[in-house]
């Protein structure tokens, strides 16, 4: 019994592994058959198409549309309405009263008088020397002085009715002592003094003193 439940099962492993051999050797041809014909597909030829787009239509033109006319008539002219101006008679028992106030009187104030006009100054005559206006002149007489050197002066004398009425020195210089100064000063104004003129009008003269003390 041993022996041939032995023999069976020997039979049964080695049926099974046919069986198993034949799936495998059926798997491995259909691989590699499909293998081979992908790779054959894949050797062919690649077509590459490209497939240009349209272009695209050109834009319609504007329509311009004119505007609708103005079917509105003009309006009407305008006509001012006139006022009326209604009286309100006064009631029958109204008692009118009437005002006895004097109404103040509005004065508006006078201009204020217009400035006078101011005189522009009398044009100053010209200078002229002293020889033009007084034929006489008298030279002044040299004063007593403890100084010594040379005193310049210049005057403006003003002739009025053939005599020098105004005397006005001009200038100064050569000598600084306020004694000296006033000491030639008389004697050119007495030397005026006894100028005889012939006309009006205003001289310059100038006196040089050499002052030996």
């Amino acid at each position: 019994m041993n022996f041939a439940q032995e023999n069976q099962t020997g039979s049964r492993m080695t049926s099974f592994g046919i069986v198993v051999a034949i799936h495998v050797a059926m798997i491995y041809a259909l691989a590699s058959g499909l293998a081979t014909k992908v790779v054959e597909a894949v050797k062919g030829p690649i077509e590459t198409k490209v497939v240009k787009e349209p272009p695209p239509p050109p834009p319609e033109p504007e329509k311009i549309v004119p505007p609708p006319p103005d079917l509105k008539a003009p309006p009407p002219p305008f006509v001012p309405i006139p006022e009326v101006s209604v009286q309100t008679p006064p009631a029958p028992n109204a008692i009118v009263t009437q005002s006895t106030t004097p109404q103040p009187v509005v004065t508006k104030p006078e201009p204020a008088p217009a400035p006078a006009p101011v005189a522009a100054p009398a044009p100053r005559p010209e200078k002229v020397s002293a020889g033009m206006l007084c034929p006489t002149l008298v030279k002044p007489e040299m004063p007593a002085l403890s100084i010594e050197g040379v005193a310049e002066m210049k005057v403006l004398g003003t002739v009025k009715g053939g005599r020098v009425v105004a005397i006005e020195f001009t200038k100064m210089a050569g000598i600084s002592d306020r004694r000296a100064q006033r000491s030639l000063k008389g004697a050119i104004e007495a030397a005026l003094g006894q100028y005889k003129c012939s006309s009006d009008g205003i001289f310059e003269q100038e006196f040089i003193f050499r002052i030996e003390g």
